[in-house]
């Protein structure tokens, strides 16, 4: 039960949002809250929900869940919309329906942001990820062999991936000190009389309008949908019509597929509809 404990903070902290929502569901069961989550655009969008609205006092449960999320540190996520509402029926559109008009579907809301974890604390972290992979199986028994060679051997195989996972470590610890130093003194690579370079002009390639990118969308969802069987792949292929439906939504007046943009955002978003309501039989 304890591996499974850790293994679930593991993932959290590496930035799965499924176990980040297990742990704040575990955290707090006592006061009555559940909570959803979805990442966009980079943050963290989550809804608490909960019978009564004394549960949902927004002081405490803002604070409460700022010091859940700075003990994991998830990666890659520092931004943190907390939104709050009575319990209602299970949404597959939730964030949608709060974002068109949270005044009306809100009892509150409010976005903060994670203080940045302790790099040497994060690189601890990952070694002792490394360090934690379980141990290869046991060789079977062979006639010849006995208790304490496949000891020995075993001992051997641990002592050797101690020594790489601590020499691996210690490459990673140099590597962190030696950039802290150098942030710290202002030390810079090169002649120091060598003036600095202008940028150069970025020349990436120029990003896919709105139109482009949604058929592109609604063609690799009308791909996936030919070999779905779970409901996760049609929540996902659901999610990329919605995806595309947005993206019809956003092509201006302007454009002259403004007509043709219309007419398939429709299409897309009954798709995703439609795909929502396979993914519902399927169970929860």
């Amino acid at each position: 039960m304890a591996n499974s404990i850790d293994d679930i903070a593991r993932q959290a902290r590496q930035g799965s949002v499924a176990a980040i929502i297990q742990i704040l569901n575990e955290k707090l069961a006592h006061c009555g809250v559940r909570t959803r989550a979805v990442l966009d655009n980079g943050v963290l969008q989550l809804l608490c929900e909960a019978h009564k609205v004394e549960q949902l006092e927004q002081s405490t449960l803002v604070e409460r869940i700022r010091q859940i999320l700075e003990s994991l540190a998830p990666r890659n996520i520092r931004r943190v919309k907390i939104n709050s509402r009575l319990v209602r029926e299970k949404q597959l559109l939730w964030l949608e329906e709060i974002s068109r008009d949270p005044e009306k579907h809100l009892l509150w809301f409010q976005e903060i942001t994670l203080a940045k974890p302790n790099i040497i604390k994060r690189l601890a972290e990952d070694i002792k990820n490394l360090s934690a992979k379980p141990d290869e199986p046991p060789l079977p028994l062979q006639a010849s062999s006995s208790t304490s060679s496949l000891s020995l051997e075993r001992e051997q195989r641990q002592f050797w991936r101690g020594i790489m996972v601590g020499g691996a470590g210690l490459g990673l610890l140099l590597l962190v000190l030696g950039w802290a130093v150098s942030n710290t003194l202002g030390l810079k690579l090169g002649s120091p009389t060598e003036a600095p370079k202008p940028a150069p002009l970025a020349q990436s390639s120029p990003k896919p309008d709105q139109f482009t990118e949604a058929v592109r969308l609604a063609q690799q969802a009308d791909a996936a949908g030919k070999t779905a069987k779970s409901r996760a792949d049609w929540l996902t292929i659901a999610a990329k019509w919605q995806q595309a439906a947005d993206l019809m939504a956003a092509v201006p007046k302007s454009d002259s597929r403004y007509k043709t943009a219309q007419d398939r955002r429709k299409v897309y978003r009954e798709n995703s509809q439609d795909t929502q309501k396979k993914a519902e039989k399927r169970g929860s």
